[in-house]
């Protein structure tokens, strides 16, 4: 059966962090994405890219989608933080992974999902100063690569590569030459000759 991901974009996502994730589960993996957004609302990402959204991010339900990946973007610190506690408490309690990247791990924060979860982010402090109830500073790995566990995937926005891997392998679909393909992407940051 076809493998299924709920990608959630909202207004002024970050172009970058889901996009491989997006590419690699449709071309090299055989799977559906689907673009859902807060209120069923077409978004603009921060590079301008518009996208239309095929439907509520409200309404995701386990019973349609492998995942629940939470993208990145402006809005997870500013005053229209969409509420999305429900379909993630569905994903949860249905045991289907939920992922978030960069800013969006705030939101799993606010959820108190990362209170008792190996979890990373952007940098070590910043669930600490944006979430006043966050209590996981013990289970915060300070690494570049995503981390996965009971569960929960995140990333910091810097790690789409990884992300995207701990994604894909959640709803299995890793293999040892997928994360060869991933891993091409990475080169770019080997010092050559030294």
């Amino acid at each position: 059966m076809t493998k299924r991901l709920a990608i959630v974009l909202t207004e002024g996502y970050a172009d970058w962090e889901c996009g491989l994730l997006m590419a690699t589960a449709r071309h090299e993996c055989g799977a559906q994405t689907v673009v859902l957004t807060p209120g069923g609302k077409d978004v603009t990402s921060l590079g301008g890219v518009s996208i239309r959204s095929a439907g509520k991010a409200e309404d995701a339900a386990p019973a349609d989608y492998d995942v629940l990946v939470l993208c990145g973007g402006t809005i997870w610190q500013s005053d229209d933080v969409p509420d999305l506690s429900a379909p993630v408490g569905r994903f949860i309690a249905a045991g289907k992974p939920v992922a978030g990247i960069c800013d969006a791990t705030l939101a799993l924060g606010r959820l108190g999902l990362l209170d008792t979860r190996a979890h990373t982010g952007n940098y070590a402090s910043q669930l600490r100063d944006v979430v006043p109830t966050y209590r996981g500073s013990a289970l915060y790995r300070d690494q570049p690569q995503a981390v996965s566990d009971q569960g929960v995937i995140t990333a910091s926005g810097a790690a789409p590569v990884s992300f995207a891997r701990e994604v894909l392998e959640a709803i299995g679909l890793g293999s040892a030459e997928l994360s060869d393909y991933l891993g091409l992407y990475g080169d770019e940051h080997r010092k050559v000759g030294g």
